[in-house]
């Protein structure tokens, strides 16, 4: 900790160990987009389920020529067995015929009649994508904490799960603070300016917190605070936007004071947003961001999405690097 606060990746850190994830629910995995996984995925089949033709052609037996004696698509394979000289015409994606040694692609084959030649030698096992190949039941597919977007989706459903265990979406509260502020943008006073912030801050929690209220304004009372953020309890995570500093109607840290929170930090070694404070109350985590509507969002970036990634269960919850 220096003279001007914790470093950002000691606060990062401090918070993000004030947090666990929330409670699990399971549920359709259509409806689970942008949540993360409480479990790893875990292939309950194989993929793919057999020997499949990588190419339309036809599925050989044997040297040519060969007789057609039927015909494999998807959803319909050929059932029977192909003897030596024998070939059957097939489908991208079907499955091979029991017997079949190699797939002649259509590009390369002669028809005349019912016999069919090659023009170009037939390599045995190319164009054929074999049993497993993908994935086998019992693979490990998805770690825990990984964020279900839809081409996650896609490998939930192929995996052969139709439901997936997740940590339910974090309640979230925002509640900006101070006298200057109008909830009508469109009638501000000569001594207002618009509340912007939690528009904002909602804006920026969108996909990562299932619900979200926002608070009116409220005035550089402390009295107000405590009875708003006492209205909060049920939220998982609450965010006030100003009143964070050192100022005579600075009453954030009043407020929590006096509502029993503990104070975690205060201050972080950034600008814009040094007077960030974190504190705990009992299982809730509440952030006081600065007012300034550049700083709250550099905070929120920093600070707020972290911590819905954690209570989500997300299993990387700091921004990338590049």
């Amino acid at each position: 900790m220096t003279a001007t606060g914790l470093s950002v990746e000691l606060a990062q850190e401090r918070m993000l160990a004030l947090l666990a994830p929330l409670p699990t629910e399971t549920m359709p995995v259509e409806k689970a987009r942008g949540r993360y996984l409480a479990s790893p995925l875990v292939a309950s089949r194989t993929q793919p389920h057999a020997d499949l033709s990588a190419m339309d052609g036809y599925a050989t037996a044997g040297e040519g020529p060969w007789q057609r004696v039927g015909e494999s698509r998807c959803g319909e394979p050929y059932n029977g067995n192909l003897a030596p000289g024998q070939c059957v015409r097939i489908s991208t994606g079907a499955i091979l015929p029991a017997g079949s040694q190699a797939i002649l692609i259509q590009e390369n084959a002669h028809v005349e009649g019912g016999a069919i030649t090659a023009t170009q030698p037939v390599e045995a096992g190319r164009h054929i994508r074999r049993k497993g190949f993908e994935f086998e039941a019992g693979d490990q597919l998805l770690s825990a904490g990984t964020r279900i977007a839809p081409a996650q989706m896609a490998l939930v459903r192929a995996a052969g799960q139709a439901e997936i265990e997740t940590s339910r979406r974090p309640r979230l509260a925002i509640l900006d603070c101070g006298d200057e502020l109008s909830s009508d943008p469109a009638q501000c006073a000569v001594h207002q300016i618009p509340a912007s912030n939690a528009a904002m801050l909602e804006a920026l929690a969108a996909g990562l917190a299932g619900t979200v209220e926002r608070h009116p304004p409220l005035p550089d009372r402390l009295d107000n605070i405590v009875v708003a953020l006492e209205a909060h309890r049920d939220a998982d995570m609450l965010i006030l936007t100003g009143g964070a500093s050192v100022g005579d109607h600075d009453l954030i840290r009043p407020a929590l004071e006096k509502i029993g929170a503990r104070l975690d930090f205060w201050k972080v070694a950034m600008k814009p947003g040094k007077p960030l404070m974190v504190a705990r109350h009992d299982s809730q985590i509440i952030l006081g961001l600065p007012g300034n509507p550049v700083s709250a969002f550099v905070t929120g970036f920093l600070f707020m999405l972290p911590g819905l990634r954690k209570l989500a269960g997300a299993a990387e919850c700091l921004p990338t690097r590049l």
